[in-house]
């Protein structure tokens, strides 16, 4: 049978598309942090579905994460057909009041795990007549976002990665999706130090994590580029593009402060 990786798939969006893969008949390899939520996950789909579900707790902030993972994977000797890159947070607030190191651990989770990840396990998705790839981005990935400098551009480079792997990768069989959710029903806002009129304002356009994650899914099996979730979050998207980006950058600036 066939299997499905998702990296941050204890919660939110991750477990979402997990339950929607399960719903497909796809087994599941889940890693998270969280070895608690790792486990209600697995008993919540395998008493829905006759599936194979397993899980490695590893946080791919450290080093050598993706290497564990991969070893892990390799193992098992699977038929894998999905790699779902859903692992990433942010960090709100001025560039210095972070450490180097902490801001180093979210570039290394939002980029580079997610290249990695991409690298590792290109061979096992290969020569199947037809594999998938989602990687999460952001609604942030369409401007520059002050006070989320950093994590706004690591969204820019998983877009603009996933883009042009998509041309690459399409003639071998390997459909490449990024998907960009907005405001969304998950613990980001904590992890990140979402001040509270950011917050307020989000849960205005705020959408549910099943709600994404089946737009980021069903946009997967239809072989799509790009998935922009909702009618706000693409419309927010258009007017990053057209409008003056000092305009629009203030305006973003305003709303983190």
């Amino acid at each position: 049978m066939s299997y499905a990786i998702i990296t941050g798939g204890s919660k939110g969006i991750g477990k979402e598309i997990a339950l929607q893969l399960a719903e497909r008949g796809y087994n599941l390899l889940l890693v998270a942090r969280n070895s608690y939520e790792l486990q209600q996950v697995k008993e919540e789909i395998q008493k829905k579905y006759a599936l194979e579900v397993d899980y490695l707790v590893l946080d791919l902030a450290e080093p050598g994460a993706v290497n564990s993972l991969y070893d892990w994977v390799l193992v098992k000797q699977i038929d894998l057909r999905i790699l779902v890159n859903n692992a990433g947070y942010g960090l709100v607030g001025e560039f210095e009041k972070y450490t180097f190191e902490e801001t180093q651990k979210m570039m290394q989770v939002n980029m580079n795990a997610l290249v990695e990840t991409c690298y590792r396990f290109y061979p096992m998705l290969s020569g199947k007549g037809q594999a998938y790839v989602l990687n999460i981005a952001s609604s942030t990935a369409y401007q520059a976002i002050p006070l989320m400098s950093v994590y706004a551009a690591s969204k820019v480079f998983v877009l603009n990665f996933s883009r042009g792997l998509f041309h690459e990768w399409k003639a071998k069989g390997i459909t490449v999706t990024a998907v960009s959710p907005g405001a969304t029903t998950t613990n980001f806002n904590d992890r990140a130090n979402l001040p509270a009129k950011a917050s307020k304002a989000a849960k205005k356009v705020t959408m549910t994590p099943a709600v994404v994650a089946k737009l980021a899914v069903d946009g997967m099996f239809a072989k799509k580029q790009e998935v922009i979730t909702g009618l706000i979050n693409k419309l927010g998207a258009f007017l990053a593009w057209i409008a003056p980006k000092a305009i629009s950058e203030k305006v973003a600036k305003g709303i983190y402060e």
